[in-house]
């Protein structure tokens, strides 16, 4: 049964260590508040944590949808007590404001992230770039899915600006309603594939996954009409195997992406960017003011958008800023690096102010 799950030959290579104290392999299917639903080759299990697990665990150790968890079956009360956590091969990663700014781990073992916008009034550019860098950092493949195609008013215009910025990644325009590319993007996921639905509330990830399964497994509730905003239907996630023999795991909309430890993914995404500050006079180039400077000249002549490089100018501090918290010496480099800018601009305004 688990194989229908994806348990793999490397998977079981990689279990033996816990087989030895007498564990058995499972997939957790569902998470919600503390408690879990495990898929194992005896069948479905009801599952809680040990005492040794909950004592010793960090936050980001706990098992989430799509983990293979080390597991002790009790087959009479068809429930089971999770021990330990295989290690991941990809991890969704984000910053959890609930958690204190802490590190959430929102899905794991992915093959395929499906970044889920609408095309309605709520879509987002800016948005999808924090997306696109976390799923590259996860280790997932993204792929950007743009639901509600019946709705939007110019389907082509939205899917050309999403590519605009999503360089080198797929980009399917859908509807759940008229059946619109679903086929196509069934086909993308494969079987025996893990994938994970992300988006904001509203984007419509429940409805795409009653679509591709054929049968309505998830609540659906419909956006509201004044702002084209929806509210959150999803309270859990679980991991669906489609028809297809595709693996779905849905998960609840998320108000806000906090990056974590995402620099690869931003470069990922901003690639184009970091290949122009490449071509600037001088390699510790600000872009500020220094001639020969390649984005400065990408912003006035208009090859590069000021908005993409504002989102990549945001992104980059709030990644930086987070190194800090943790690296005093970095704190320490960037307090030294700002005060002689500030006595450098003094200094300057001295000079300019002597000779005028």
């Amino acid at each position: 049964m688990i194989e229908l799950y994806g348990w793999s030959d490397a998977l079981q290579h990689d279990f033996h260590v816990y087989a030895a104290r007498g564990l058995e392999p499972a997939r957790v299917v569902i998470q919600q508040r503390g408690l879990y639903r495990l898929v194992t080759e005896s069948g479905e299990f009801s599952a809680g944590l040990s005492g040794r697990f909950t004592h010793e665990a960090m936050q980001g150790d706990y098992p989430v949808a799509g983990d293979w968890v080390a597991a002790d079956l009790r087959p009479a009360e068809q429930a089971a007590t999770i021990h330990a956590v295989v290690p991941r091969r990809s991890a969704f990663v984000r910053k959890a404001v609930a958690l204190g700014g802490r590190p959430q781990v929102v899905a794991a073992n992915v093959d395929i992230a499906l970044l889920v916008a609408s095309l309605n009034a709520d879509l987002s550019l800016r948005r999808l770039e924090r997306y696109l860098a976390a799923a590259w950092e996860s280790g997932a493949s993204p792929i950007v899915v743009l639901t509600k195609a019946d709705l939007g008013a110019d389907v082509m215009q939205a899917v050309a600006a999403v590519e605009g910025i999503a360089i080198g990644v797929p980009v399917r325009a859908v509807s759940a309603v008229t059946g619109d590319g679903m086929a196509a993007l069934a086909a993308e996921l494969g079987v025996g594939r893990t994938a994970v639905l992300l988006g904001s509330s509203g984007a419509g990830k429940s409805t795409l996954l009653n679509a591709l399964a054929g049968a309505d497994l998830m609540a659906t509730q419909a956006i509201r009409v004044h702002d084209d905003r929806g509210r959150h239907t999803t309270t859990h996630r679980e991991l669906v195997r489609l028809p297809n023999g595709t693996l779905l795991l849905d998960t609840p909309g998320m108000r806000e992406l906090g990056l974590v430890d995402a620099d690869e993914g931003v470069g990922a995404i901003f690639a184009d960017i970091e290949r122009l500050a490449a071509r600037c006079r001088f390699s510790d180039c600000s872009h500020t003011a220094e001639p020969g400077c390649a984005i400065r000249e990408g912003l006035a002549d208009g090859s590069l958008d000021a908005g993409r490089w504002r989102s990549y100018g945001k992104l980059q501090r709030e990644l930086a800023h987070e190194d800090r918290k943790d690296d005093h010496q970095a704190r320490q480099a960037h307090r030294k690096m700002w005060t002689t800018r500030h006595k450098a601009y003094r200094a300057m305004v001295r000079h300019r102010d002597r000779n005028e």
